[in-house]
């Protein structure tokens, strides 16, 4: 009976959690459609006199728009690469590892599996980088998630605000989300400023849309400052072929730790996240 309760409790906490994970992604989706509401009603529609300059701000906002709100589906929405299955131990393997009582045996079994699989990484001991969740031999830069409880290949982090792990299947657009991020807040802050000096000095009378683009630019720029900060780091990442796991812990290979141990030079260390065909870097599309 104990048992079965503790069981129900803990079915229970991990629904909560699942259903607690997509507040942040709720918040953000939240002030998204304010500022389009704001951006498009109250200034554009509202504020802005000029019928050729409402339309020019309205079709550069939306395709800027566009972009960024697909950019962000694909990063929530493109579930995370797990590992080929022959990285998995057997049925036969894994009950030979759970009845092996003596760690260094355990050990062997692991360097023994190791030898017919394509890895060059270690642990910082030297040991074989196993998971003892999923019961697998890690590929190179795959690392286990404790939020989505798989193995992720080529981790980087998992992200709250998109509820999701970034690696090596959605990097490419996590890092486009990041860019049209920040052309977004930045596009907002440059034609939004001049109608905020003009509610600063008195010259426009509407009192809802003064407070609706007066805040509209101070969370733009607020979003802009932390984004581009963001988004150069991870440039520098991919500039360097590297993941945030990797820039924090350098990665052991079997001749011992190397913290460019990945790095391919400049022009390939890019097309690692996003492809040969330039044509494709900027639209989030498998590449």
């Amino acid at each position: 009976m104990r048992r079965g309760w503790k069981m129900a409790l803990s079915g229970g906490l991990r629904c909560c959690r699942r259903v607690l994970s997509w507040v942040p992604v709720l918040v953000i989706v939240l002030v998204v459609l304010w500022s389009y509401y704001a951006y498009v009603f109250e200034l554009c529609l509202v504020t802005v006199l000029s019928p050729a300059e409402k339309v020019i701000y309205l079709i550069f906002y939306h395709a800027i728009f566009v972009f960024f709100a697909w950019t962000y589906w694909k990063s929530i929405f493109t579930l995370p690469q797990q590992p080929n299955h022959k990285f998995y131990l057997s049925y036969t393997d894994k009950e030979r590892y759970e009845n092996e009582e003596r760690p260094e045996v355990q050990k062997q079994m692991l360097v023994d599996m190791a030898k017919k699989l394509p890895i060059y990484t270690r642990t910082g001991s030297g040991a074989v980088r196993f998971c003892d969740q999923c019961y697998l031999i890690k590929p190179d830069r795959c690392h286990h998630c404790s939020v989505c409880a798989i193995c992720v290949l080529k981790m980087d982090h998992h992200c709250p605000w998109v509820n999701n792990c970034i690696g090596f299947s959605n990097y490419k657009f996590f890092l486009q989300f990041l860019a049209y991020s920040v052309l977004y807040c930045l596009y907002i802050t440059t034609t939004v400023f001049n109608y905020f000096i003009k509610y600063w000095r008195g010259e426009l009378p509407s009192v809802r849309s003064k407070f609706h683009v007066l805040f509209l630019l101070f969370v733009a720029c607020m979003f802009f400052v932390s984004l581009v900060i963001l988004f150069g780091y991870h440039c520098w990442l991919v500039s360097r072929n590297k993941t945030t796991l990797e820039a924090f812990c350098t990665p052991v290979f079997t001749s011992g730790p190397e913290k460019n141990g990945f790095n391919l030079g400049f022009i390939k260390n890019i097309q690692q996240v996003f492809g040969e065909n330039k044509k494709l870097w900027l639209i989030p599309v498998g590449s």
